[in-house]
């Protein structure tokens, strides 16, 4: 199938292109041209009388939405389910984000993923945040999950290869040779409810660890004496950092020098939604823990932060509020760097040709209009736009 999207503003790898036309076939983007260009050819079009279009958003960490949690049913169903709702919100890829469980939910966490390969697009692979965390940094994790690897750990993910593997882990609670032999394997490795010192944080970036997940939080901080492992990310220009932009789990000024200690692109947005995201209910189950979801906030009965109410759309519009951050920007952190961080940039997270055509229409607000995966539309707002023969 061929067709192109007319009239637009794209946001192209070298910045906003305005009145050009994005032409798709079998799924791909074929070329980025002027929309003039196209007088000629006898193709259908989809008039976006001046919408931008973005490169759809990539998340590599979804722990729920449309009113379920992986954690609860990791099966196909619920990541049908979290694949529709998160796409309201401009998110053609995730990662179902599976919190530390025990041997049986992870497998059958993989065993989902698996079957969602051909049919569930949206999925890119499974993020396992723990079990091997650290009990001082455990945020709402349940400790009586925490362990150190077993034998046959990384074999099981084995099975999902090619997708993408990311583990989430605590370089102090696993043994030596544990991060080289999952990143020997294809696993990308990030650390995250980690006390690590930042010695330690830069000896397991040595052996392969990639990435920060959700960078300041559940870890141990920067300081004057002892940098900690947010001194030890903000310091290697190397490693990669997810970050919340909700207002709730990072104070806006902290984001703000991140930005300015990290190399451009190497920050990107990622939501740790939960349930009430995309969906109707504010209170929902974890493990033992009752959550609300309050002003924005997704809290325990103690007030400690429990994942996020945040959609991604949501977070590239705080990027631009909060961070002072520009449009484009914002948008990248959403989609291209993203793309990057898994390796997946040949494929993903830019509007150039080759790129799957995963793609998101947005009105002046940064409002989400349409979600396009694959070339196929996968949630629209209103029919604002007009479609010509």
């Amino acid at each position: 199938m061929r067709f192109a999207f007319t009239h637009a503003r794209v946001l192209a790898p070298q910045g906003w292109l305005d009145d050009h036309a994005v032409l798709v076939a079998d799924g791909r983007i074929a070329a980025v041209l002027p929309t003039p260009a196209l007088d000629a050819a006898d193709l259908p079009r989809r008039d976006l009388a001046g919408a931008r279009l973005a490169p759809g958003f990539i998340d590599c960490q979804v722990n729920g939405g449309g009113d379920v949690l992986f954690n609860d049913a990791p099966d196909l169903a619920t990541l049908e389910r979290l694949a529709a709702a998160h796409a309201r919100y401009g998110t053609c890829r995730f990662l179902p984000t599976l919190i530390s469980s025990d041997a049986a939910h992870i497998a059958a966490a993989v065993a989902a993923v698996g079957a969602a390969r051909g049919r569930v697009p949206a999925v890119l692979g499974l993020h396992l945040e723990g079990p091997f965390l650290a009990s001082a940094r455990r945020g709402v994790h349940d400790v009586a999950h925490f362990r150190t690897p077993e034998a046959d750990f990384a074999t099981g993910l084995d099975r999902l290869a090619p997708a993408v593997r990311l583990v989430t882990l605590a370089p102090e609670c696993v043994p030596a040779g544990f991060i080289a032999d999952l990143t020997a394997r294809g696993v990308i490795v990030c650390a995250g409810h980690t006390a690590a010192d930042y010695a330690t944080l830069r000896a397991a970036a040595a052996q392969g660890v990639r990435g920060i997940t959700h960078l300041y939080n559940a870890m141990s901080p920067l300081q004057s004496r002892e940098p900690g492992v947010v001194g030890a990310a903000l310091d290697d220009d190397a490693l990669w950092c997810g970050v919340i932009v909700d207002g709730h789990h990072v104070h806006p000024a902290a984001l703000r020098l991140a930005l300015r200690a990290k190399p451009r692109g190497k920050l990107f947005l990622v939501t740790d939604a939960m349930p009430p995201v995309g969906g109707d209910a504010t209170t929902f189950q974890l493990g033992g823990l009752r959550v609300h979801c309050r002003d924005g906030r997704c809290e325990t009965d103690d007030g400690t932060l429990a994942g996020a109410c945040l959609d991604m759309a949501s977070a590239v519009r705080n990027a631009v509020a909060q961070l002072g951050l520009a449009e484009d920007e914002a948008l990248r952190m959403a989609s291209t760097y993203p793309a990057d961080f898994l390796g997946l940039a040949d494929q993903y997270g830019r509007i150039a040709p080759g790129a799957a055509a995963d793609l998101v229409v947005l009105d002046e607000a940064l409002a989400v209009r349409e979600t396009w995966v694959g070339g196929e539309r996968v949630f629209a707002v209103v029919t604002h736009q007009r479609s010509v023969g």
